[in-house]
C-alpha cells in the first residue's frame, strides 16, 4: 500500500516541551520507529511533517538582528524543511538499516496570490505565550497574535496549496523505491508571475492540505496525519467529549473542530477520501500502524 505519513508539528515537539535539538532528535526517533514498522511491512512510505514551532522559532532569531533584516517565511520554510528534513532521514536510516534508502527534497508548492488567507492569518508557529506578553510582540513586530487555547500564538497567512511542481521528481524517487521526505511544513510557498517564473510569498501553508494535494497527485492509497492526540473528538475539553473511530466524511463534515489545529486535518482528510476513494486516519504517532488498520485513532472513508 502507498501510504503518506503526515507527522504534526507538535508530534515532533510536544506541547510545553522546550524547543532544544536534543528534544527534537529525541521526538524524531520516535516518529522514524513508527515509519519504520510501516516500511517493515511492506508499505510504501512518503514523509511529510510539520514546522510550526521551528519556524516561529527562526522567526524570532531572524527578527532579532532587525525588523528590516528579518529573513522572510519562505526562507524559513526552507531552513525547517531541510533542518527537520536531515533529522527524519538520519533517524530512519538508522531504524531501517543501510538497504533502504531515504532521500529529503526541499519542496515548493505553489498558491493563489489572490488567496483571501493573504488578509486573514490564521496559521499558528513559535511558542506560545501569556496574553500580555503576546500583545507586546504583535505592537513591537508588526505581528498578528490569537488565542491558541489558554495561550496565544503569533498566526500567519496560509493559503490553500494549488499545485506541486515538485511531483514528477517525487514519482522519480518512488520508482527506485526510495522513502520520500518533502512537502515539509506544507511546503516553501510561492507563487506564479505573469512570465511563468516562481518567487516566494510571505505565508505557511498548512501541512495536512499539502499533504492531501500530493497524497492525490501521487496516486496514495492512504493518508495518515500523525499528531499527540489519539484521535479526533467532537466537543473536545468538555464535560460531552466523545471520540470517533470509525466515520465518513460526510459525518465529520457535520461538526466543526479547532481552527488552528484539528480542522486542517478533518478538512485533508475529507477531501482526501472524496476524490480518491482512499483511507484517512488520525491519531497518535506511537499507533500509527494500528490507525491504518483501524484499530486505533480516527479512520476516515466513503464505507
Amino acid at each position: 500500500m502507498k501510504v503518506i505519513v503526515a507527522l504534526g508539528g507538535n508530534a515532533l515537539l510536544r506541547r510545553g516541551e522546550p524547543m532544544t535539538s536534543a528534544n527534537q532528535r529525541e521526538n524524531v526517533k520516535r516518529a522514524a520507529a513508527s515509519i519504520a514498522k510501516l516500511v517493515a511491512s511492506g508499505h510504501q512510505v512518503t514523509v511529510t511533517h510539520g514546522n510550526g514551532p521551528q519556524i516561529g522559532l527562526l522567526a524570532l532569531q531572524s527578527a532579532a538582528y532587525g525588523v528590516d533584516s528579518a529573513f522572510p517565511l519562505d526562507l524559513l520554510g526552507a531552513e525547517t524543511e531541510g533542518m527537520i528534513g536531515y533529522l527524519i532521514e538520519q533517524e530512519l536510516e538508522n531504524a531501517l538499516g543501510q538497504g533502504h534508502q531515504v532521500a529529503t527534497l526541499l519542496t515548493q508548492v505553489e498558491v493563489d496570490a489572490r488567496d483571501p488567507a493573504f488578509n486573514n492569518p490564521t496559521k499558528p508557529v513559535g511558542p506560545v505565550y501569556e496574553e500580555t506578553e503576546a500583545r507586546k510582540l504583535a505592537r513591537e513586530r508588526g505581528w498578528v497574535v490569537k488565542a491558541d487555547g489558554a495561550k496565544f500564538r503569533r498566526v500567519v497567512p496560509s493559503p490553500k496549496p494549488v499545485h506541486i511542481p515538485d511531483t514528477a521528481i517525487i514519482k522519480l524517487l518512488l520508482d527506485h523505491d526510495v522513502t520520500v521526505i518533502c512537502a515539509g511544513g506544507g511546503g516553501i510557498p510561492v507563487v506564479r508571475r505573469d512570465d511563468g517564473s516562481l518567487v516566494g510569498v510571505e505565508a505557511v501553508i498548512d501541512k495536512d492540505a499539502a499533504s492531501s494535494l500530493l497524497a492525490s497527485d501521487i496516486e496514495t492509497d492512504a493518508l495518515l496525519m500523525l499528531t499527540d492526540v489519539d484521535r479526533v473528538y467532537l466537543n473536545w475539553d468538555t464535560p460531552e467529549q466523545e471520540g470517533l473511530g470509525k466515520v465518513s466524511p460526510g459525518e465529520l463534515r457535520q461538526h466543526e473542530f479547532a481552527a488552528g489545529s484539528m480542522q486542517p486535518k478533518v478538512d485533508a482528510a475529507c477531501r482526501f477520501v472524496m476524490q480518491t476513494g482512499g483511507v484517512a486516519g488520525i491519531g497518535r504517532l506511537e499507533d500509527a500502524s494500528a490507525i491504518l488498520d483501524g484499530r486505533a485513532g480516527t479512520r476516515v472513508s466513503g464505507s
